[in-house]
């Protein structure tokens, strides 16, 4: 296991926590609830090929929180 990274940081993440996400997570987060490996993610990301909108704010990756849920079935 990665240094810094706990065993449940490692798993994907409940519906409740998927719920009570923001309007918009970091590519890591969104990563762990697609269960998603953070390089893949990031490489995903930087080609355009994301499964799902991603915002780009300077170095930083931002992934809207409403596609992120409809792509796991959980949009209201």
């Amino acid at each position: 296991m990665r240094q810094g990274i706990t065993a449940d940081q490692s798993k994907g993440m409940t519906r409740e926590e998927l719920l009570t996400l923001p309007a918009a997570v970091d590519l890591d987060t969104s990563n762990r609830a697609l269960g998603i490996g953070r390089s893949k993610g990031y490489e995903l990301a930087k080609r355009g090929q994301y499964p799902c909108k991603v915002l780009r704010l300077g170095k930083a990756y931002r992934v809207v929180t409403a596609d992120l849920l409809q792509l796991l079935g959980l949009a209201a």
